[in-house]
Order: structure tokens, then C-alpha cells, then sequence
């Protein structure tokens, strides 16, 4: 039971740790061609290159500003990169990439002149620790996920300490007299994690200003940090959960096929830093010395998977984005944005939603789950729900619903602050194609992305 629970979420995300080494062996795409050859494809000026941005829909409007270089920047705040499920840092996976693939979008935006860093929080952690680890990493300090949070999961308060992206983010530049703010950007999962973040900047928490000694209180929970995000940017996210979490339970013994091919890539090596769970909080830290191998068994027999609802798990359920949607709200100060994917079509036949033919094949069979599934009850799961990138519900992305008071309008150029600005849908792209883990060119698109924030007032 406990595997299967493991299972179920590593699933969610780690359908795609075949793409995470393919690259450099034997890619799963539908252009097929080698590691070497995608990297000259990447950067190749070519014209033949597949471009992401000419693959945005035209069913919403969306204004061609987002994709030409005549906006105006009016701000240099740095913008901070956060992956979903299953995600992971700079220096691990032998250096591929979470953002880009094969290529380097944190360099590239930095080089196109927009100060830029990528987090790496826990990748199957809640929204609530994620939002603290990225907190700790952006600001510096040691991790504190709140006393009264820790104790109602059961777990440890402190988690690590980080030197900091910003340390002076949020004070005012001396210099400017701006205060310094950020742009969050999050794909996936990460989506609902700087929506948590910005409404604990915001609002704080009121359980742990009233359980915790002031003098012992995080600055996250005080809720004294106002302004300090300029946007959030949400790129195919699960805004009111993914039907993929009814899919798992019946194919956990592939899940343990899949893990067990990560394993083998690190084997028994003790120095090196394949994949980290970050799971330190529920005493899942990896040992000095300690095989990668032995490390995950650890994580695979913890009772996390079957004991607590402070799990991402949880938060990627409809019911629970519907918790976290009824607490977590646009903030009026703030600038939000989303993104959309879909790859999938309706059949003649039926009117149910089948995987597109070139989509990456991992995604085949959850792809074509929800793009059947249907459910009565609380939460009516419909044809509406049908359209997917392989892993979200399309019509999770826009921005969130279910019990949820937020506004949600298309994007026609002026961007309304407080309110969802949705830029529209990208068409025959899966999941990870818009993050770069495919042969689409998408960091023309990033740096558009970028100077559609750059040019926020």
C-alpha cells in the first residue's frame, strides 16, 4: 500500500524520467534524432526549426505584443524559475536541464539581459513546504515551515538553510528607492506554488501568528512582506487539479519499472548527485556516503505516502487544489498570467479526446485517460475536462475556479493588475514540449515572456 501510494504521485511526474535521460541515448519524440543532432537543431538559426511560439492558438485572444520585441521594459526585477512534480535542480541529472532540455533557459534569459535563477524545491512536497523552500532560497535562511503547520503533519519545523538568490529582495534600493521585487514564474505544480508563496507574502497565516512566540515567527507568516512580487506567471498548471490523479493506482508496478531505470543510471556510486528528493523535513535526508540506491528505497518505504495530505499528491487532486483555491487568492498588487497546452483531439466517433499523434509516446496512456474520464459527485468532471497536454486537464490552466473567487480574463495587450491575464493556448504541445524537453525552439517564447514582465508598471 504504501508503494502504491509512492507510486501514484512519483507517476504523476515521473512518467517523464524516460525524457530526463533519452537525450543522451535514445530521445522519446516524435522527431527521433539523436542527443547531438537536437543540440545543433537547438541551435541551428535555421528555418526549418520548429518554433513554440508559432504554435499558440488562435481560440482566445491574445495579443501579439507577448511575441514581438517592441514592448518597453520599465523594470529589471529578476525573475525566478520554478519546476513542478517530479522537478529538479541545476546540479543534478548530469546537468539536464528541468528548463530547456538540452538547452539552458536560465542562461539564455540572462544573456538576453533579465536577471534570472532557478529554484529547486522539494519535487513531491505540498504547495505549503514548497512555497517556504522557495522563500528561504530566494530571500536566505533556514527553511521554517511554520510551527503550527509542522505540527499538524508531523513533521520538523527547519529544513535547510540557504545563502539566497536576493537577500535584499523585498527592502528598497537604495539606489532607486524601488523596492525589489521578483517575477515568479512556475511550470505545472510550481504554478500553484507561487500562488502560495505570494498569498503567505501577502496575507501571512493567522494559525501561526497565534500558535507561534513573535520573536520565534517566520517574516513569511507575519503577513509584513506586501508588494514584494510583481507577477506570477503559470505555464500549463493544475489550477484546479488534474484527473490524472484517478488514473495511478493500477500502474504502480510500471512506476517501479520506471524508478528502477533511474536507480540503475546511479547504481551503487556514492559521490554524485543524480536526483534528490528533498524530503528532509520528514527525516528523509541522504547520508553522508549513502548510495543514491539506498537513499530512494528509504523515501519508497516511508509512511509519507500513506499518512499525510501535506503531500503535492493531495494538492494536485481536484480536491485538494479546491482547498488550496479557496485560501490561496489573487492579490490586488500583484500581476497574474497563465499559459495553456493541449495535445490531444476529439474523436469522430465517440467525442472522447485522443492523444495526437506526435505526442511524446510517455504520455499516450494518461493522455488518453483523461481524455475520457468522467465523474459525478462533488466535483462534476465532464467533456469539458477532456482536452489535455498528456498530464493537466487544458481547462485547469487558465487560472483557478473551483471555490475560487478569482477573476479570470483574456489578455489583450494591457495587462490588469489582481485579476488573471490568461495569454492563451499553445496547440499540439504536450507538458514538457513547453519547457524545452522536446524539439520545439522555445526560448524565443521565454524571452518574449520576459519582456511581457520586464514591461510591467
Amino acid at each position: 500500500m504504501k508503494f502504491m501510494k509512492f507510486s501514484k504521485m512519483f507517476y504523476l511526474g515521473l512518467i517523464v524520467i524516460v525524457c530526463f535521460v533519452s537525450p543522451f541515448n535514445f530521445f522519446v519524440s516524435p522527431y527521433n534524432v539523436s542527443a547531438q543532432e537536437g543540440l545543433s537543431l537547438y541551435n541551428s538559426n535555421s528555418n526549418n526549426n520548429l518554433n513554440l511560439m508559432d504554435q499558440l492558438s488562435d481560440q482566445a485572444p491574445i495579443s501579439q505584443n507577448l511575441l514581438v520585441d517592441s514592448i518597453e521594459r520599465v523594470n529589471d526585477h529578476p525573475i525566478i524559475l520554478v519546476h513542478g512534480l517530479v522537478g529538479w535542480g541545476r546540479d543534478e541529472f548530469l546537468g539536464f536541464r528541468y528548463w530547456g532540455g538540452l538547452v539552458d533557459i536560465e542562461e539564455d534569459l540572462k544573456n538576453y539581459g533579465y536577471e534570472t535563477y532557478t529554484a529547486a524545491v522539494g519535487p513531491f512536497s505540498s504547495n505549503w513546504d514548497r512555497a517556504c523552500e522557495l522563500y528561504a532560497q530566494i530571500k536566505g535562511g533556514t527553511v521554517d515551515y511554520g510551527e503550527a503547520h509542522s505540527k499538524e503533519h508531523g513533521h520538523e519545523q527547519y529544513g535547510r538553510t540557504y545563502s539566497g538568490f536576493l537577500p535584499e529582495w523585498g527592502e528598497i534600493n537604495p539606489d532607486t528607492g524601488i523596492q525589489n521585487k521578483v517575477h515568479l514564474v512556475g511550470h505545472s505544480l510550481g504554478g500553484q506554488t507561487i500562488r502560495v508563496l505570494t498569498q503567505l507574502l501577502e496575507q501571512g497565516n493567522e494559525q501561526e501568528r497565534e500558535l507561534t512566540d513573535p520573536d520565534q515567527l517566520s517574516p513569511l507568516f507575519n503577513n509584513e512582506q506586501t508588494s514584494w512580487v510583481s507577477s506570477v506567471l503559470t505555464i500549463s498548471s493544475p489550477h484546479d487539479g488534474s484527473t490524472t490523479t484517478r488514473f495511478i493506482d493500477g500502474f504502480f508496478p510500471m512506476t517501479k519499472d520506471i524508478i528502477a531505470l533511474a536507480a540503475s543510471l546511479s547504481g551503487k556510486k556514492t559521490d554524485n548527485n543524480f536526483y534528490d528528493f528533498k524530503l528532509d523535513q520528514w527525516g528523509l535526508k541522504r547520508e553522508p556516503g549513502e548510495s543514491w540506491e539506498n537513499y530512494a528505497e528509504r523515501v519508497y518505504n516511508s509512511s509519507i505516502w500513506s499518512d499525510t495530505k501535506d503531500t503535492a499528491e493531495w494538492d494536485v487532486s481536484p480536491e485538494g487544489a479546491s482547498e488550496l483555491n479557496s485560501w490561496v487568492l489573487a492579490q490586488p498588487d500583484t500581476y497574474y498570467f497563465s499559459v495553456s497546452s493541449e495535445q490531444t483531439y476529439p474523436s469522430i466517433w465517440t467525442g472522447y479526446h485522443k492523444p495526437e499523434l506526435f505526442m511524446n509516446p510517455i504520455f499516450y496512456l494518461t493522455g488518453g485517460f483523461l481524455g475520457k474520464y468522467t465523474e459525478s459527485g462533488e466535483y462534476d468532471i465532464d467533456r469539458d475536462w477532456w482536452k489535455n497536454d498528456g498530464v493537466v486537464n487544458t481547462n485547469s490552466m487558465d487560472g483557478p475556479t473551483l471555490d475560487s473567487p478569482d477573476e479570470i480574463i483574456n489578455y489583450k495587450g494591457v495587462a490588469e493588475i489582481g485579476k488573471w491575464n490568461y495569454l492563451g493556448e499553445f496547440s499540439s504541445t504536450d507538458h514538457i514540449d513547453i519547457i524545452g524537453i522536446g524539439l520545439y525552439e522555445v526560448r524565443d517564447w521565454y524571452r518574449s515572456i520576459a519582456d511581457l514582465l520586464g514591461s510591467l508598471q
